[in-house]
C-alpha cells in the first residue's frame, strides 16, 4: 500500500487545486525553497490521516483555508488515493480514495466518494497499520527538536507510549475506581448492618404486647367484616333488582323505539305515495285541461264541418237531376258509338276483299293490255324496218331507254315504300298515343279519386302525427316535474350520505364519479357500498364491520387508481381510499364451521369480480347470536365476531357496542343516492328519448305537411290538365287522319308504280325475246292467235272490273259515311260528355259532400276520444283524491300512535333515569363498603363464617365492647412484627451484599496485578526491541562510533558507568525514573557522552536515530518527514538519506515522503 496522488484545493496556500503525481512506492523527496509550500503540503497530508487537526474553532478552520487576492474560499479539501493492491485496507478495491474537507462550519469525510464519519476513516486507517500509540510515522517540524530536548522522564513516557501501555494504564485505573467504589459501599453497608441490629433487639421487646393488640384488632376486623358484608350483599340485592328493572325497561323501550321506528319508516312511506299520488293528481289535471282545451278546438272545427255538410246537403238534388240527365244522355251516345263501330267491323272484311279482288283483276286486265299492246307494236316494226339490223338497232336504243326508265321508276319505288313505312310507322305511334289519351280521358274518374285517396292518407297521416306530437309535449310537461321531484329527492339523498362521512371524501367520491363520466373509464366500479346488497336484519352488523370501508373505491388496476388519483391532487378534488383488485390479497380468515357463527360474506350479496375486495373487508368477520358467543369465537378462532346488533368482539379482545340508529345508515344512505340516482337518470334519460322522438316527429310532420301539400298539388294538376288533354287528343286524333289519308295516297301511287316497273320489265323481256327471234315482216300464227285472243280476254277483264269497282264504290262509300260519323260525330259528343262530367266534378270539388262528410266523422271521433279521456281523466282524479284521503288518515292514525309510542319512551326514559340514579347511589355505597372491607387488610380465614348467624344488633354491641379494650393499646406499635421482618430481611440481603464486594474486591486486586505485570513486560520489551533498533540504526548513521538507551530506576546510584544497567531486573517498572541516550561520535571504545553534553547537531541526529529506531519496533505502510534534515550539517545528511535508501528498498511495505531544501537528501 502506498500513496498514489494527493489533490489539494483551497487548503492554506494551495487556493486551485493542485495535483501532486506520481509517488514512488519507495522513497520520494519534495524539494523547495522556503514559502514554496512544502511544510504546507506536508500539512495537507496530516490534515486527512492524523489527530493535529480535531476539534478546531472557528479561527483555527479559518486559519486552514486559502487567503488572499481574489474571491474568498470557503471550502478547501484534501484527497489522498491510495494503492491498495495487497488489499492492506480491506475494501475489496485495487483503490482507496480519501478526502477531507472543512469549511467554517463544517467538516467532513469521504471514502471512495461516499460519505463516511471520523471514527470509520481512524478505523480503516487503524486496519491498514496506522498506529495512534506509535504517531513517529508522521514527523513535522520541530518533532526532531522536541526529542533533542526531551528529558529521560519524558523519554520514558514516550517508550510507554510506544509499547501501548496507555490500554493497561486506563484498565488499572477503571479497576482502582471500582475499587473504591466497592470500599465506600462496605463501609455503608456496615453502619446500617450496625443500625439494623440495634433496632431488632428493640423491636423483640414490643413483639409481646402487640400479640395482644393484634387479637383485639382480629376480632374487631372480624366484626367490621360481618357488618360490611352483610350490607354489602342488601346493596348487590338492590342492584340485581335494579338491572333486572333496567334490562325489562330496556326491551320495553327497545321494543318501542323499533315500533316507532317502524312508524317513521310508514310515514315515510305514506308520505312519498301521498306526495306521488299528489304529483300524479297534477299531472292529470294538467292533462284534463289540455283534453278540455282540444275538446273545444274540436268541437269548433266540429261545427264548422256540420255547416259545410248541411249547405252541400241542401243543393244535392239539383246536382243529382243534372247527374242523370247526363249519364241518359252519356249512354245514348256510348250506344251509338258501338253501334257503328260494329257496323264499320262488319263492313271492313267485305270491303277489303272487294279491294283486293279489284286490285288483282285490275293487274290482270293491265297484263292483258300489255300484252296486246306489245304484240299491236311488234306488228308495226315488222313493217318499219328493212332488216334486222335495223329492228335490233332499235330493240336495242329501246331496252336501254327502258333500262333507264326502269331504273328510275325502282328508286321512286323504293322511296315511296320507306314512306310507306314511315308513314305505317307515324300512323301506329299516333293510333297508341290517342289509345293512350283516351285510356287517360277514361280513367280521369279514377285518377281523381287516387288523389282524392292519396290526399286524404297524407291528411290522415299528418294528424296521427301531430296527435302523437301532443302526447309526447303532455309527457314531457309531466317529465320536467318527475325530473325536478327526483333532483330535489337525489340532492337530499346525497346530503344526507355526505353527513356520515367527512367532507373531503364525500367531495372525493363525487368527483371520481364525474372522472369516471368524462374519462368514461370502464374500470372505476364504485364505492363498495354501491356494490353490496344487504338485508336489513344484517345491516347494522355490516356497516359496524366495514366502518369507513363503505366509502373506498374498487377499481380494476392500481394504474387506473394512478390515473384517478393525480387528477384528484393536480385539482384538489377531495380525498378518496381506492381499493385495485389487482393489488388485493386478502388471507383466509379461520371460520368456525358451526350453526351459532355464520361467515358475514354469506349474507352479502355482490358480483364475483368484486370478491377480492369483500374479502379484504369482511373475509375475517362472522355473525353470532350474542356477544358473549362472539367474544368466545373471537378467543379462540382470532377472527372478529359481531351480533346483528352490531356488538363486536376483535380477535385482540375488545369489546364494542352501543345503539345504532336504523335511521342514520350509511347503507340504506347510498341505497337512497343510488335509487334517486337512477330515477333521476332514467327520467333524464326518457326526457332525452322524449326530445329525439319530438325532432323525429317534427321532421315528420315537416315531411308529411309536404306530402299532403305534393299530392293537393297532383291533384289541382290532375284537374288543370283535362283541358289540355282534350285539345292534345283532339290534335292527335286529327293527325292520326291526316296520316292515314296520306298513306292511303301513298299506297295507290304505289301500286301503281309496282304496275309501271312490271309493264316496263315485261316491254323488256319481249324485246329481249324480240331480239333473239327472226326478223319477219308480218306476225307468226302463233302471235295472231295469241292477239286475237287477248282482244276478247280484255274485254271480259274490263267487265269485271268495272263491276268490282262498282262492288268497292259502294262500299268505300258506307265505310266513309260510318268513318265521319265516328270521327266527326260521336267521339266528339263522347269528349264533350266526358268533359262536362269532369268540369261538373271540378266545380264542386270544394263543396264535395262525401269529403266533408268524412272529415265530419273523423272529428266526431277524435271529439268522442277525447271525451273518453277526459272521462278516465276524472275517474282517476276522483280515485286518485280518494286515495291521498285514505293515506292522509292512515298517516294521522301513525302519528297518534308515534306520539303515544313516544311519551312511553319519554316515560321509560325518566323511569331510567331514576333507576340509573338510585343505581349510581348504591354503587358508591358498594364501594365504599368494599373500600372499608379493603382497609381492614389481610382477614383471618375465620372471619368469613365466625359471626355468620350472629344477629346484627349482637355484633355490633360486641363490635362497641371491642373498640372500648382496643383504646388501651393506642401507644403499642402497631407495625412492630412487620418492622421486625423488614430488618430481618435487610439485614439477610446487606450481609449477602458485602460477601459480593468482598469478592469483587479481590478478583480488582488480582486484575490490577496482572495488569502491573503485563504492562512491566510490555516496557522492558519494546526498551530492549527499541534499544537494539537505536544501537543499530546510530552505527550505521555514524560508523565510527556507538550509542545506546540507558533505562533509569530509583534505587541506581548516580554512577559514570552504567554498562550493566540493562541486565539488572526489577520487580515493578514504577522503579523507572527515566530513559537516557549514551553515545560516542569518535570510537566503539572510547567514553561515551549523554545527550544533554552534546551538539545541536548531534542531539538531532540521536533524536533521528531514536525515531527510526521507534519505527522499526512498529512499522507502518508508510512515513512522512517534514524538514528532519534542517539542524544536520552535509555528512549526517547524506548518512541519513542513505538510511532512508536503505530501509525503503528492504522493506515491503514502506513508502517515505520526505520534504527538505538541502540537497544530500536526493541521494
Amino acid at each position: 500500500m502506498f500513496i498514489k496522488q494527493i489533490i489539494i484545493q483551497g487548503f492554506k496556500s494551495y487556493k486551485e487545486q493542485t495535483v501532486i503525481e506520481p509517488f514512488s512506492p519507495k522513497h520520494n523527496v519534495i524539494v523547495g525553497r522556503n514559502g514554496s509550500g512544502k511544510s504546507n503540503f506536508f500539512a495537507a497530508i496530516r490534515f486527512v490521516l492524523s489527530d493535529a487537526y480535531t476539534q478546531m474553532g472557528r479561527e483555527e478552520r479559518q486559519a486552514l483555508l486559502h487567503e488572499g487576492s481574489g474571491s474568498a474560499v470557503m471550502s478547501a479539501y484534501v484527497e489522498i488515493i491510495f494503492d491498495n493492491s495487497d488489499e492492506r485496507f480491506p475494501t475489496g478495491k485495487d483503490e482507496v480514495i480519501l478526502r477531507r474537507t472543512i469549511g467554517l462550519k463544517k467538516d467532513e469525510y469521504s471514502l471512495d466518494r461516499k460519505n463516511a464519519t471520523k471514527a470509520d476513516v481512524m478505523n480503516l486507517l487503524e486496519s491498514a497499520g496506522f498506529s495512534r500509540s506509535n504517531p513517529y510515522y508522521i514527523v513535522p517540524q520541530g518533532r526532531v527538536t522536541t526529542l533533542t530536548n526531551m528529558k529521560d522522564a519524558e523519554r520514558l513516557n514516550l517508550l510507554k507510549e510506544v509499547a501501548g501501555t496507555r490500554v493497561y494504564e486506563s484498565r488499572r485505573t477503571e479497576s482502582l475506581k471500582i475499587m473504591t467504589e466497592t470500599n465506600n459501599k462496605r463501609a455503608k453497608i456496615d453502619e446500617l448492618l450496625d443500625y439494623i441490629k440495634e433496632r431488632l433487639g428493640e423491636l423483640e421487646e414490643e413483639k409481646e404486647e402487640l400479640r395482644s393488640y393484634q387479637d383485639k384488632d382480629k376480632e374487631r376486623r372480624c366484626l367490621e367484616y360481618t357488618i360490611y358484608h352483610r350490607e354489602q350483599v342488601e346493596i348487590g340485592n338492590a342492584l340485581d333488582n335494579i338491572d333486572e328493572q333496567r334490562q325489562t325497561g330496556v326491551d320495553d323501550t327497545d321494543d318501542s323505539r323499533e315500533r316507532f321506528i317502524n312508524g317513521e319508516r310508514d310515514i315515510a312511506r305514506v308520505d312519498a305515495e301521498i306526495n306521488e299520488l299528489k304529483q300524479q293528481l297534477n299531472f292529470l289535471k294538467v292533462d284534463k285541461s289540455q283534453l278540455e282545451d282540444e275538446r273545444k278546438e274540436k268541437a269548433k272545427i266540429r261545427a264548422k264541418v256540420e255547416l259545410e255538410v248541411k249547405g252541400l246537403s241542401d243543393g244535392q238534388s239539383a246536382v243529382q237531376q243534372a247527374r242523370t240527365r247526363y249519364e241518359h244522355e252519356l249512354q245514348s251516345v256510348q250506344g251509338a258509338l258501338r253501334n257503328r263501330e260494329e257496323d264499320l267491323l262488319q263492313l271492313m272484311p267485305e270491303y277489303n276483299a272487294k279491294r283486293e279482288q279489284e286490285v288483282a283483276m285490275k293487274a290482270q286486265l293491265d297484263d292483258a293490255e300489255a300484252v296486246r299492246q306489245r304484240l299491236y307494236a311488234k306488228q308495226g316494226r315488222n313493217a318499219q324496218f328493212r332488216s334486222k339490223r335495223e329492228r335490233d338497232d332499235w330493240l336495242r336504243q329501246e331496252m336501254d331507254d327502258s333500262y333507264e326508265s326502269l331504273a328510275k321508276i325502282k328508286a321512286v319505288r323504293m322511296q315511296t315504300t320507306e314512306e310507306v313505312a314511315e308513314l305505317e310507322k307515324e300512323g301506329k305511334r299516333l293510333e297508341a298515343e290517342v289509345d293512350d289519351l283516351r285510356r287517360k280521358f277514361d280513367s280521369r274518374g279514377d285518377g281523381k279519386q287516387d288523389m282524392d285517396r292519396q290526399v286524404e292518407i297524407a291528411r290522415v297521416e299528418r294528424d296521427r302525427l301531430m296527435d302523437q306530437r301532443k302526447e309526447l309535449w303532455r309527457e314531457e310537461a309531466k317529465l320536467d316535474s318527475v325530473i325536478s321531484s327526483a333532483q330535489k329527492e337525489l340532492d337530499y339523498a346525497e346530503r344526507m350520505l355526505s353527513h356520515t362521512m367527512d367532507q373531503n371524501t364525500s367531495r372525493g367520491i363525487a368527483a371520481v364519479r364525474r372522472i369516471k363520466r368524462q374519462l368514461n373509464l370502464d374500470g372505476v366500479y364504485g364505492t363498495l357500498a354501491e356494490l353490496i346488497e344487504v338485508t336489513e336484519r344484517y345491516r347494522t352488523a355490516v356497516e359496524v364491520t366495514a366502518g369507513n370501508s363503505l366509502f373506498h373505491y374498487v377499481v380494476d388496476t392500481d394504474e387506473t387508481a394512478t390515473k384517478v388519483l393525480e387528477i384528484l391532487q393536480r385539482d384538489k378534488l377531495g380525498r378518496v381510499t381506492f381499493m385495485p383488485l389487482n393489488r388485493l390479497r386478502p388471507k383466509p380468515g379461520n371460520i368456525p364451521n358451526s350453526n351459532d357463527a355464520m361467515p358475514m360474506l354469506q349474507k352479502i350479496q355482490y358480483d364475483d369480480r368484486y370478491e377480492k375486495a369483500l374479502q379484504q373487508v369482511f373475509g375475517k368477520t362472522i355473525i353470532c347470536p350474542n356477544l358473549a358467543i362472539a367474544a368466545q369465537y373471537a378467543r379462540s378462532h382470532g377472527v372478529n365476531a359481531i351480533t346483528p346488533d352490531g356488538d363486536r368482539s376483535d380477535n385482540k379482545g375488545a369489546l364494542t357496542g352501543g345503539f345504532h340508529d336504523p335511521r342514520h345508515s350509511r347503507l340504506e344512505a347510498m341505497r337512497n343516492v343510488s335509487k334517486w340516482r337512477g330515477e333521476y337518470e332514467a327520467q333524464r334519460s326518457r326526457g332525452s328519448e322524449i326530445k329525439r322522438n319530438l325532432e323525429r316527429l317534427d321532421q315528420e310532420i315537416t315531411r308529411a305537411v309536404g306530402e299532403l301539400q305534393k299530392a293537393e298539388q297532383k291533384r289541382q294538376q290532375l284537374d288543370n290538365s283535362y283541358g289540355p288533354l282534350r285539345l292534345e287528343l283532339k290534335g292527335k286524333i286529327d293527325a292520326l287522319q291526316k296520316t292515314k289519308d296520306i298513306l292511303k295516297a301513298k299506297q295507290r301511287a304505289k301500286e301503281n308504280i309496282e304496275a309501271n316497273v312490271k309493264a316496263l320489265t315485261d316491254q323488256q323481256s319481249a324485246h329481249e325475246a324480240e331480239l333473239s327471234s327472226e326478223f319477219k315482216k308480218a306476225l307468226s300464227n302463233q302471235e295472231e292467235a295469241q292477239l286475237e285472243n287477248l282482244s276478247s280476254t280484255v274485254q271480259d277483264l274490263r267487265r269485271q272490273y268495272s263491276e268490282l269497282s262498282v262492288s268497292r264504290s259502294e262500299l268505300e262509300g258506307q265505310k266513309s259515311m260510318l268513318e265521319v260519323e265516328l270521327r266527326e260525330n260521336l267521339r266528339p259528343r263522347l269528349d264533350q260528355l266526358k268533359a262536362q262530367e269532369f268540369d261538373n266534378g271540378e266545380g264542386n270539388a270544394g263543396g264535395n259532400l262525401k269529403e266533408s262528410q268524412r272529415e265530419l266523422k273523423r272529428i266526431s271521433q277524435a271529439i268522442a276520444t277525447v271525451e273518453k279521456k277526459l272521462q278516465e281523466t276524472d275517474d282517476a282524479i276522483e280515485q286518485a283524491n280518494a286515495q291521498v284521503a285514505e293515506l292522509e288518515q292512515r298517516n294521522a292514525e301513525t302519528r297518534r300512535q308515534q306520539e303515544d309510542i313516544a311519551k312511553s319512551i319519554e316515560r321509560h326514559q325518566r323511569r331510567m333515569e331514576k333507576s340509573m340514579q338510585k343505581k349510581a347511589a348504591l354503587t358508591k355505597q358498594a364501594a365504599e363498603c368494599s373500600r372499608n372491607i379493603r382497609d381492614l387488610g389481610v382477614l383471618p380465614e375465620e372471619a368469613f363464617g365466625r359471626f355468620e348467624k350472629t344477629n346484627s344488633n349482637a355484633i355490633v354491641k360486641r363490635l362497641h365492647k371491642v373498640n372500648e379494650s382496643l383504646k388501651k393499646y393506642s401507644h403499642v406499635n402497631k407495625k412492630a412484627f412487620e418492622q421486625y421482618n423488614n430488618f430481618t430481611k435487610q439485614r439477610d440481603t446487606l450481609e449477602q451484599r458485602r460477601e459480593e464486594l468482598d469478592s469483587s474486591q479481590t478478583s480488582i486486586e488480582e486484575l490490577i496485578g496482572v495488569l502491573d505485570q503485563r504492562k512491566d513486560e510490555a516496557i522492558e520489551r519494546t526498551f530492549k526491541q527499541v534499544s537494539r533498533e537505536f544501537a543499530d540504526i546510530f552505527e550505521k548513521l555514524v560508523p565510527a562510533g556507538r550509542g545506546r538507551l540507558i533505562i533509569q530506576r530509583k534505587t541506581d546510584r548516580v554512577q559514570g558507568d552504567d554498562d550493566d544497567s540493562e541486565d539488572e531486573r526489577r520487580e515493578s517498572v514504577e522503579n523507572y525514573t527515566g530513559v537516557g541516550i549514551s553515545v560516542s561520535f569518535n570510537s566503539k571504545h572510547d567514553e561515551q557522552q549523554r545527550i544533554q553534553q552534546l551538539s545541536g547537531g548531534q542531539k538531532s541526529l540521536c533524536a533521528l536515530a531514536l525515531v527510526f529506531a521507534i519505527q522499526q519496533c512498529d512499522p507502518a505502510p508508510f512515513y512522512l518527514f517534514d524538514e528532519i534534515d534542517a539542524n544536520l550539517d552535509a555528512q549526517y545528511r547524506t548518512a541519513v538519506a542513505n538510511m532512508l535508501n536503505s530501509i525503503s528498498d528492504s522493506s515491503e511495505n514502506g513508502q517515505f515522503i520526505c520534504t527538505t531544501f538541502r540537497p544530500e537528501m536526493l541521494l
